[in-house]
């Protein structure tokens, strides 16, 4: 039987911080947490009732999201960082403003959530983090090349974060969907051979983790074996599997009008 060595985490009156909560991935882990009895506090750019706001390109904004949680709870038991955005197109067409606000979200934000919620967590010896990373973050794509750099940059500060405090009794956790049905991938074919999943596969792998506290957990499980695979696996035959199931459908494949809301409300972030 596996056994942690990080303290156990009772989810009945835990309190739990989401980024990103208001919809899709986050809404789902929301939900999942406060099926089992505890305290959900959910920040997002454009909160709904009950939740808090919460810019995470901002250090203030975030702090203050921070602050109101531990002083109406105390403290955080868990913190799931998983507020992102996903621009799709030809690298050399993507305007810098998009660009940057896709590194301030997906990279900055993770950033500034680890930095404010750790030493809480490390003062009490006890906790657990989310990143809601992506298999994004190993295996590029034709069309989501500044995407594919900030996943990989939040696999890799995950790991690193996971490594650095490992001793203090708080756990940093990396969750990869591969596809996940929600408004990010508006407007682009999932099917044809690409693993596909739900928000609430992704909510039951977060919830998941706060038992076994795993450096890595894909979603689906299977799609963890990519590295090995790719290191085993001459490129021109890599190459051809990816062909074949279509991996640049972020190019070939997007429908503008079943994209036209989201890249509205993302351009709204950038300021254009």
């Amino acid at each position: 039987m596996f056994r942690s060595r990080y303290p156990a985490i009772d989810l009945n009156g835990a309190v739990i911080a989401i980024t990103g909560g208001a919809r899709g991935i986050g809404k789902a882990t929301a939900e999942a947490f406060a099926a089992r009895g505890a305290k959900v506090c959910v920040g997002d750019l454009d909160p709904g009732e009950k939740q808090y706001k919460l810019d995470v390109t901002d250090r203030a904004s975030f702090q203050a999201f921070v602050d109101e949680i531990t002083t109406e709870h105390g403290h955080i038991d868990v913190f799931v960082g998983n507020a992102g955005v996903m621009p799709l197109g030809g690298f050399l067409d993507e305007p810098d403003a998009l660009s940057r606000t896709t590194l301030d979200v997906n990279v900055w934000g993770l950033i500034h959530g680890l930095r404010l919620v750790l030493p809480g967590m490390i003062a009490r010896g006890r906790g657990h983090i989310v990143s809601i990373a992506s298999m994004a973050g190993k295996i590029p794509l034709p069309g989501m090349a500044v995407y594919n750099a900030s996943k990989f940059a939040a696999v890799g500060l995950t790991a690193a974060v996971r490594r650095e405090y490992a001793g203090t009794g708080v756990s940093v956790s990396a969750v990869l969907p591969s596809a996940v049905r929600t408004e990010l991938a508006s407007g682009v074919s999932l099917g044809k051979g690409l693993p596909t999943v739900d928000p609430e596969d992704v909510a039951d792998a977060v919830v998941a983790s706060c038992r076994h506290r795993r450096a890595e957990i894909p979603v689906p499980r299977y799609v963890g074996g990519w590295d090995l695979l790719a290191a085993v696996t001459p490129e021109p035959v890599i190459s051809l599997g990816r062909r074949l199931i279509g991996d640049d459908r972020a190019l070939t494949a997007v429908d503008p009008e079943g994209r036209a809301a989201y890249e509205r409300r993302v351009a709204g972030q950038t300021g254009a």
